[in-house]
């Protein structure tokens, strides 16, 4: 409310300052689709990503390196950095000082990511993209603790491209209007369908990659979904849809594993009657896990992209180049 009424200022900056969050607690696929805008990007410009490090033990400022892992950055920041190479990743509970500091770099980056910042309204980023759970889209949400939503649904109209994420991968145009309709964006804004595209399992253990050598496993083998997720079904019916037979263990979002933990999975895993089985966790876990102590187990990690219905994926890369290219580009 200070924000809105103008006594607490945000402080917008001179160069591509892109935000990527939601209004709901979780769920909505912030990191891919933070990853999906990377994707577009970092060939063409020096990048950084910037985000909290939730449940990180490290404070204040720092830039992810070879020496960081999962509790030092977090889960999600250590995902992007494994992943991305040459795409500066840092962390900041302030993400106005954070900025500062990366531009404070020798090359300084060109373009600043942030990832779940859309609450964080110390900075008014030049472009704000705000993501919507399909099944449950905010305009039928309500505020905490009834509902899942940190803000009340008017912060909204703050966004400037709105995404209804896990949307499914055959869309009508009936449907696309009918649930646009129901969003009623503002006239500066416009709203985008996105999807989840699984990708192939990656064998991440040695017993896993024994299984890989001969064969797929999925719909052979029967599986375990380890996940520490906030909103795992999306995964969970599409492992249903494709396996055997799958059982599900799940824990609290960014979880970090404990050894009791490890004892109840092996517990559940060894409860599956079948003599060829095996794990499957996500990649934003796979940051986590500890593979010494899944002994023997096989271990698949189930990556995922972000897709786009065709009806708006070339406008919606439009609209982020578009905004990169109207700044002054730094030499």
């Amino acid at each position: 409310m200070l924000f809105d009424i103008g006594i607490l200022k945000s402080k917008s900056f001179d160069f591509p300052v892109i935000s990527i969050g939601n209004l709901s607690v979780g769920g909505t696929g912030k990191t891919p689709h933070t990853e999906y805008v990377i994707d577009q990007l970092k060939d063409n410009y020096r990048l950084a990503v910037l985000s909290r490090g939730y449940k990180r033990e490290s404070k204040g400022f720092r830039v992810a390196s070879k020496e960081d892992n999962a509790n030092t950055i977090g889960d999600e920041p250590y995902q992007i950095f494994k992943k991305y190479q040459d795409v500066i990743v840092a962390v900041d509970e302030k993400r106005k000082r954070g900025i500062e500091k990366l531009r404070e770099l020798n090359p300084p980056p060109e373009i600043v990511v942030l990832d779940d910042a859309f609450q964080h309204r110390w900075v008014k980023a030049g472009l704000n993209i705000l993501l919507t759970d399909y099944t449950i889209p905010y305009t039928e949400d309500i505020p905490l603790p009834s509902g899942r939503l940190r803000e009340p649904r008017r912060g909204a109209k703050r966004a400037d491209l709105i995404v209804v994420t896990k949307s499914p991968e055959v869309l009508s145009p009936l449907e696309i209007r009918r649930i646009t309709s129901i969003i009623n964006p503002e006239p500066y804004q416009k709203v985008f369908f996105s999807f989840i595209d699984y990708q192939k399992l990656r064998p991440m253990n040695e017993a896993a990659k024994r299984i890989w050598k001969y064969k797929n496993p999925m719909g052979i083998y029967s599986f375990l979904l380890v996940s520490a997720i906030a909103n795992p079904k999306p995964l969970l019916l599409y492992l249903k849809r494709h396996s055997r037979e799958v059982k599900s263990l799940s824990f609290g979002d960014h979880h970090f594993f404990t050894e009791k933990d490890y004892q109840r999975i092996n517990s559940e895993f060894q409860d599956i009657f079948s003599n060829k089985k095996a794990i499957i966790i996500t990649e934003k876990d796979a940051t986590k896990i500890d593979l010494e102590l899944m002994g023997d187990i096989p271990v698949f990690i189930l990556p995922i992209k972000i897709s786009f219905h065709k009806q708006g994926e070339e406008e919606f890369i439009r609209e982020i180049k578009e905004h990169v290219r109207s700044y002054t580009r730094i030499s």
